[in-house]
């Protein structure tokens, strides 16, 4: 949108126009909330809205050393492993945190040591299995 409004017409139409010709092009498909309400619609915002959110999306690890946030981050990715629908998901969501773990062996992070090591994706996919049959 780095256009400028044409002389002459009308900034409704042309801002119109532009939604028009993004959305024939499909730069609002599958957008992560496609469908569904905005989240506080209709509601008063408070003072200083964004910064609670900001706050509300860390999970409480606004503020703490990279290596703890890193741990946080490892023990959450574990328990959405147990909880995946495959073991495939299980698979890639244990590889990633993995390879976070092992950027920061390599480059150690500032804060307190990390103390743990990569996840053993098997080990993880067999503990999944193992509690989805318990259920």
């Amino acid at each position: 949108m780095t256009q400028r409004k044409p002389q002459g017409m009308d900034f409704e139409t042309w801002i119109d126009r532009q939604i028009r010709e993004a959305q024939e092009r499909g730069e609002f498909d599958d957008l992560p909330s496609a469908g569904k309400p905005l989240s506080g619609a209709g509601e008063p915002l408070e003072e200083d809205w964004w910064l609670k959110k900001k706050v509300r999306e860390e999970e409480g690890t606004a503020g703490l050393p990279p290596s703890l946030v890193l741990r946080k981050q490892a023990e959450t990715a574990r328990t959405r492993a147990l909880a995946a629908e495959t073991d495939d998901e299980a698979r890639a969501i244990i590889e990633k945190v993995n390879a976070e773990i092992l950027d920061a062996l390599r480059k150690p992070l500032s804060g307190p040591p990390l103390n743990i090591m990569p996840f053993d994706v098997e080990q993880v996919v067999r503990e999944r299995k193992g509690s989805s049959r318990a259920e």
